[in-house]
């Protein structure tokens, strides 16, 4: 787990930094420079693009990851990347050629219930080109071993740019129209620098030819379209779906308990960047012995890294929300809710990894598909229930069953689970950390009351997991970084 645990540090450091950025972008800046209305439209129009984007990159991303190891010589691997760089174009060229033909059928369905977003419409498609490109480009440094200069391009550009686009906005240097045209021209130039950092890593020499198996490539990215971000569909599709039975305004109310919800994942996505190559590295080399030992270090690592975050938000909640506009503060039990989801999915580890990376990754399109099919169902049923609640339990719902499936899926094929006793001990601190602070208030200002409650929470979470040595890289780095 070295290299893993040191470059998933770094990328959790450059997380959770962008989180920050972030977390002041979604709480104070958006909803203060911002009318609800168009906060609701920019969640709307990134939800969308996000929903279209694995279909633009054709699953190349993963197919990179997959694959790029399994070649031996330059040739087959110049092939390889070469054909990942044309191969989007054959979706996205179509897809923008019936998009122009149709663009007042498309741009009319979408905004049934809010006439705004007709105007708009084309945003979704360029900025779904912008991010499939930019995933490609990304998987490609990662295969290379290098996923901490992409990550801080994918995790921290955007926040930073749009910063500075809120406050131009604020100081009337742009309008609240033009903020969305310059925040989509923001998505092209990232992927820009990540095409040029990919190509420095490894350029290929450009070949029209294919690779001696690229049937099953095509086949591999055909299945992978939709499994591979299975779990962004499902916290996107709720934004997109609000709109179509709320105003605008509450997508961006559920935008921001969402992002607060989703906060405990960024270890997760960091340590996610390395697992993905390693894993498909073990898995062509048939290292079973070492996948089985990524998948529960990497179940323990997370979860207890998650855990902490878990109880660090959901037991400040109510403070947090103190701080912002009183129409977003009723999303404590979304926040709950997404958060728990998050968790749930950390204590997987590299399961997805696995699937997906393995001979078994066909599975992933039936999984991906009903998964998508069964949130939009709950999503119709239960925004019209118990508004934008309804939502995160669909999601909720759906993600605590089909991780589930996934945990049997990996077992079944493998033999492998990513609980130890370990697990149960992990599930311990938290419900003790939980129950010993829920009740426990300050009668100080919310920011203040949050940095008390937070320090007194972590000192107790991490002293009670170093003592029961859980894990050895958890307590080298307390060691490292704390006297106690």
């Amino acid at each position: 787990m070295g290299i893993i645990f040191k470059q998933s540090f770094r990328n959790t450091l450059v997380i959770y930094f962008a989180f920050a950025i972030g977390g002041i972008n979604t709480l104070f800046l958006y909803t203060r420079f911002l009318e609800d209305q168009y906060y609701g439209l920019v969640t709307f129009l990134l939800s969308s693009a996000n929903l279209l984007m694995p279909l633009t990159a054709f699953g190349i991303q993963y197919t990179i990851v997959k694959f790029f190891s399994s070649y031996e010589s330059k040739i087959e691997k110049d092939k390889f990347l070469s054909m990942a760089m044309f191969l989007p174009l054959f979706i996205a060229i179509p897809l923008g050629f019936l998009g122009t033909i149709f663009y007042e059928q498309i741009g009319g369905f979408l905004s049934k219930e809010n006439a705004i977003i007709k105007d708009y419409t084309f945003v979704i498609y360029l900025v779904a080109i912008a991010t499939a490109y930019f995933e490609v480009f990304y998987a490609w440094s990662k295969v290379q071993l290098k996923s901490v200069f992409g990550n801080f391009i994918k995790e921290l550009y955007n926040r930073i740019v749009v910063m500075v686009l809120l406050f131009a906005v604020f100081f009337e240097l742009i309008s609240q129209e033009e903020f969305i045209y310059y925040l989509t021209g923001a998505y092209f130039i990232r992927m820009l620098i990540m095409m040029l950092y990919a190509f420095k890593l490894y350029l290929p020499k450009v070949s029209f030819s294919l690779p001696s198996n690229y049937k099953e490539i095509f086949r591999y990215s055909a299945y992978i379209i939709l499994a591979g971000s299975a779990s962004a569909i499902l916290i996107d599709i709720d934004k997109v779906m609000i709109p179509g039975k709320k105003e605008l305004e509450f997508a961006a109310y559920y935008s921001v308990a969402v992002f607060i919800g989703s906060v405990i994942e960024a270890p997760g996505r960091a340590m996610g960047q390395i697992l993905q190559p390693l894993t498909s590295k073990a898995l062509n080399e048939k290292n079973y012995k070492e996948v089985h030992k990524l998948y529960k270090k990497s179940s323990i690592n997370l979860a207890l890294v998650c855990g902490l975050f878990f109880l660090l938000v959901n037991l400040n909640i109510n403070e947090l929300f103190k701080l912002l506009p009183e129409e977003y503060s009723g999303g404590v039990w979304i926040v709950l809710m997404i958060s728990a989801a998050k968790l749930y999915t950390m204590f997987l580890g590299s399961n997805g990894a696995i699937i997906s990376n393995s001979k078994y990754y066909k599975i992933l399109l039936p999984y991906g598909v009903t998964m998508a099919i069964i949130v939009g169902v709950l999503n119709y049923l239960m925004i019209d229930w118990i508004g934008i609640n309804g939502a995160a339990l669909s999601t909720l719902i759906v993600i605590l069953s089909f991780n589930t499936l996934k945990i049997w899926y990996v077992k079944a094929k493998f033999s492998m689970m990513p609980f130890t006793t370990k697990t149960v001990q992990i599930l311990g601190c938290l419900l003790l950390i939980f129950g010993a602070f829920y009740f426990v208030k300050f009668p100080f200002h919310p920011i203040i009351n949050i940095g008390l409650k937070s320090s007194l929470i972590s000192i107790s979470y991490l002293l009670l997991v170093k003592r029961l040595h859980i894990s050895e890289d958890i307590n080298n780095l307390i060691k490292r970084y704390f006297k106690f």
